[in-house]
């Protein structure tokens, strides 16, 4: 008999159903997953009457559980099939060394998932851009807002880093699937919205470009390399693109007036009372002064 388990798109909401799967027994071919926020009428979640649960606890490991919060935030929908077969295989199935296995196919897929995973959190951790909206009243917290479009569901995987980083004000991070909201002492998570939700430019985006434009050295520049780290598909959120282009263009007039521009002579050390007093005591004691 084949179960259909509805779910959210949450890991907490996998963990929870798979864990009462395995607790009845209920192997992988006799699941049926499906994202309950993709198919709400087209499915639904049928009584079953499982079979006798087991009186003991099953034991998951860590790295497994570590492993499925990344996976279960990306986006194909065979996640939750593959990662239950996975953990039915490494608890009931007796495949203890599986996780070390990197060459076996389910594992091989779960970790090229949460890899993917890994490296859209990294993104979001180097490119959200808040802007100021206002300040509490009875706090005195500034409020900010970013808007910004993951490839995945990362938001609740990505959102502890601001929380510790940007602590001590109220800010809110909007994407198409969820939203985080930090209001000084509690973390919380809402729907999606919209990018016309989000806050229009503020003086902070000048801040941003100048930024930017300081740390931009055309001398060492290699627009493959820039575009690895900052893909293109992220510039229309991020206020310092508008000069990138700009940028390219003129870096190899500013290379060239670099190289025509002759070295300024260097100064000498400045002439002050602290430094005669060294340069007494080391003419005293030369041997002193030698590595």
């Amino acid at each position: 008999m084949t179960h259909t388990a509805l779910i959210q798109p949450t890991f907490e909401a996998w963990r929870s159903k798979a864990r009462e799967l395995l607790r009845h027994g209920v192997k992988p071919e006799e699941v049926q997953w499906a994202d309950e926020s993709q198919t709400p009428s087209l499915l639904a979640e049928d009584a079953v009457t499982y079979g006798e649960a087991r009186k003991d606890a099953v034991k998951v490991p860590a790295e497994f559980l570590r492993l499925a919060a990344n996976v279960c935030a990306h986006t194909d929908e065979r996640r939750f099939a593959i990662l239950y077969r996975l953990l039915h295989r490494l608890t009931l199935g007796g495949e203890k060394l599986l996780l070390a296995m990197p060459s076996d196919r389910d594992m091989h897929q779960c970790s090229m998932w949460a890899k993917a995973v890994s490296r859209d959190i990294h993104k979001m951790h180097a490119f959200v851009r808040f802007r100021l909206v206002g300040v509490n009243e009875e706090t005195g917290r500034e409020q900010f807002v970013a808007w910004f479009e993951p490839e995945y569901r990362i938001t609740r995987l990505a959102a502890p880093f601001f929380e510790k980083r940007l602590a001590g004000m109220e800010w809110s991070i909007l994407t198409p699937d969820e939203c985080a909201s930090w209001d000084g002492d509690k973390l919380t998570f809402m729907p999606g919205l919209s990018r016309h939700d989000a806050p229009a430019a503020d003086a902070h985006d000048d801040l941003w470009r100048t930024y930017y434009r300081s740390i931009f050295n055309p001398a060492r520049l290699k627009v493959k390399a820039m575009q690895s780290e900052m893909p293109v598909k992220y510039w229309k959120n991020l206020p310092e693109a508008e000069i990138i282009a700009g940028l390219i263009n003129g870096s190899e007039k500013r290379v060239q007036n670099m190289i025509d521009t002759p070295e300024r002579p260097v100064k000498p050390a400045p002439d002050n009372a602290y430094l005669r007093r060294l340069r007494e005591k080391q003419s005293a004691c030369p041997d002193a002064m030698k590595p």
